[in-house]
């Protein structure tokens, strides 16, 4: 049998052009995937899953393009989104029970060869979404002195979780479901710092807060009681305290010698007094953090009855 080396080389061209051909039509028409990895939790479990499909060249044929989207293995066709161009959609309600799908996009389309219109496809990767059932909308505030409650809104809480400000935990309030709040706790101001909710379901970043700077007044400076003797011990920030009142981080080296309770501004208030009770005898400090330099000190002197 003779083989004519001209008309196999032509064919060999042939196939190689068809397969730049395919190459080419694939290449150009990227497709990108506008859903986010992860999504809040919605009532309804109905989730919209975004592609943008961007044909180039002029070698595709107008109003040939479909895309559809496969989700576990079931197709569905997407439609065209009233955002934006090369925007198209598709709705799912996500299974009771599941939190977590997986998907790809697939698109069909034809190109002009030649006065011949052949069809093609081009499709994505596996895409991972998971469905978050708590997130986090805003901070209160941004900014704020030692002691400041500050609320957090959002979705999803539970008593377990924690504010973090920084790597430090704060004193984290549980309100509902939908709100949580914390103290700014002692830490260096004039300096900013990541806040995130820590608990069972992982870390969910905040914002950033800002601790100013803050100065207090003692009064009296110092104390000096007996066993079993009651004083008062007043301190006086500069501003009022916001609403949920201001905390005042108070420790002492003298813990069997000093019984006081704990020291909170009222909303709307710069002041508050509080009672010390002496008890058992020996000497120490009152140490107030976040404040001044950094720490206000007030002496303690009990004395046996």
């Amino acid at each position: 049998m003779h083989t004519n080396r001209i008309s196999l080389a032509r064919k060999i061209l042939l196939s190689l052009g068809a397969l730049g051909l395919l190459l080419l039509a694939g290449c150009n028409f990227p497709l990108s995937n506008l859903t986010p990895g992860t999504l809040p939790e919605n009532p309804s479990q109905i989730y919209t899953l975004q592609l943008r499909a961007t044909p180039k060249g002029t070698a595709i044929v107008p109003g040939s393009i479909e895309p559809r989207i496969v989700i576990d293995g079931q197709n569905y066709k997407m439609t065209k989104s009233s955002v934006g161009t090369d925007l198209y959609e598709f709705d799912y309600q996500l299974p009771a029970g599941r939190d977590e799908m997986a998907y790809y996009y697939l698109v069909n389309y034809k190109v002009d060869s030649n006065g011949r219109q052949d069809d093609h496809e081009a499709y994505t990767e596996i895409y991972h979404t998971k469905i978050v059932h708590r997130y986090v909308l805003s901070l209160e505030a941004n900014r704020g002195p030692v002691g400041a409650r500050i609320s957090v809104v959002g979705r999803g809480f539970s008593p377990q979780d924690v504010i973090y400000v920084g790597n430090s935990p704060a004193r984290t309030v549980f309100e509902s479901a939908n709100a949580l709040s914390f103290f700014v706790p002692a830490l260096d101001p004039s300096k900013n710092y990541q806040v995130a909710v820590g608990g069972a379901a992982g870390n969910s970043p905040v914002g950033t807060f800002r601790i100013d700077p803050s100065s207090v007044q003692v009064s009296p400076a110092s104390l000096t009681l007996r066993t079993g003797e009651k004083q008062m011990l007043t301190f006086t920030v500069p501003n009022t305290a916001p609403a949920g009142g201001l905390l005042l981080d108070i420790t002492t080296d003298l813990p069997e010698g000093v019984i006081m309770p704990e020291v909170v501004v009222p909303g709307g208030q710069n002041t508050v007094s509080v009672t010390v009770e002496g008890g058992k005898a020996g000497s120490g400090s009152l140490f107030l953090k976040g404040y001044g330099a950094g720490e206000v000190t007030i002496p303690v002197a009990v004395t046996a009855k």
